[in-house]
């Protein structure tokens, strides 16, 4: 089975592939404010590198957040709709899951939220929305955090004795590995999941 991985919850845009053998390719990472509007790029540029064409996918794995509103919605459209001109199956996957699956057992995965706060996960962390004040006051000595949230916040991690990888280490963004484990295991459906209120919400008229 040949899985193509999609995630644009966070600042860091992950496009990757797991081919037949399980070998696992991984488009360049896109770190910019535009990311998730560059997805399709991605896509073709990782189908380049491993000499695979679109027609050969088999399952497209997205990330259903919790992140971004409209990183999301770009990331769930753009899996959707390349799934349905293929006719094969998209599945969703937490993207704090897959930042885990992808790092070290005792890594602590953060998102960056907005609005003065960052979406979390661990091993021994429930996932949780808060302040990073907050995380900080949860964590164990010398954490290691990773994701987008652990470098918007690098300072106060590491002022509290904490450890964050550099910034273009793999570890911030969810391997497509990971994403494909977590389809077979812990498939969800292709829909945003929300730790908060989305910041774009229904105006109600009167």
């Amino acid at each position: 089975m040949i899985v193509l991985t999609i995630d644009t919850a966070t600042s860091i845009a992950a496009v990757g592939l797991v081919d037949d053998a399980g070998a696992v390719h991984v488009a360049p990472r896109i770190n910019d404010a535009s990311a998730a509007q560059l997805i399709l790029a991605a896509v073709a540029s990782v189908l380049h590198t491993a000499a695979i064409s679109l027609g050969d996918v088999n399952r497209v794995v997205v990330g259903r957040g919790p992140g971004s509103f409209t990183g999301l919605r770009i990331g769930l459209a753009t899996a959707q709709g390349l799934a349905a001109g293929l006719h094969v199956e998209t599945i969703g996957v937490s993207s704090l899951a897959a930042l885990l699956g992808g790092a070290d057992q005792d890594a602590i995965a953060v998102i960056d939220a907005r609005r003065g706060e960052v979406f979390a996960a661990a091993a021994s962390i429930e996932p949780t929305s808060c302040a990073p004040e907050q995380l900080a006051s949860l964590l164990p000595a010398n954490a290691l955090l990773i994701g987008d949230g652990a470098l918007r916040y690098r300072a106060l991690w590491e002022a509290e004795g904490h450890r964050v990888p550099a910034a273009e280490d793999p570890r911030h963004a969810p391997t497509p590995r990971a994403m494909a484990y977590l389809a077979e295991r812990q498939p969800g459906p292709v829909t945003a999941l929300y730790l908060r209120e989305p910041d774009a919400v229904p105006t109600v008229l009167r």
